[in-house]
């Protein structure tokens, strides 16, 4: 698979380089907002815990464009999300760090499935797979 004229051709099996993302509270109500999610428990910490959570937490579409953000800066600005299918596990809250990682799992011309895990320090916050493709001609 040519991915982009600085980027190694990828193969099945191959890993991503892991990216480390720190949960800020800013980073969790911005993107809720953003993806006009105004659930309490994404913005309202004090609210958030009578529900029965120590604090705010990320919610799934935010989760959803950082799993994108990663596989784009992988595969270059060319790179097209054909499918994301994610499941969220373990909560990221605030003051966490979220890693997430790839494998490639299979290549079929210039279309690639990653496998996708993001965990901090409670466990395995999303799992999942990404189905992208490079056009011919990199960046």
């Amino acid at each position: 698979m040519a991915v982009t004229a600085d980027r190694p051709v990828t193969a099945a099996g191959a890993e991503l380089p892991p990216l480390e993302i720190p949960i800020t509270r800013t980073l969790i109500v911005s993107g809720a907002i953003a993806s006009r999610d105004y659930q309490d428990v994404h913005h309202d910490a004090e609210l958030a815990r009578r529900k029965g959570s120590p604090d705010i937490f990320m919610n799934i579409l935010t989760t959803n464009g950082l799993v994108g953000r990663y596989i784009t800066d992988h595969f270059g600005p060319r790179a097209v999300l054909r499918r994301v299918a994610i499941r969220l596990g373990a909560p990221n809250y605030p003051g966490d760090t979220m890693v997430l990682r790839g494998t490639v799992e299979q290549v079929d011309g210039d279309t690639a499935t990653v496998r996708v895990v993001g965990a901090n320090a409670v466990g395995r916050h999303v799992t999942g797979t990404v189905t992208v493709t490079v056009p011919a001609g990199g960046a």
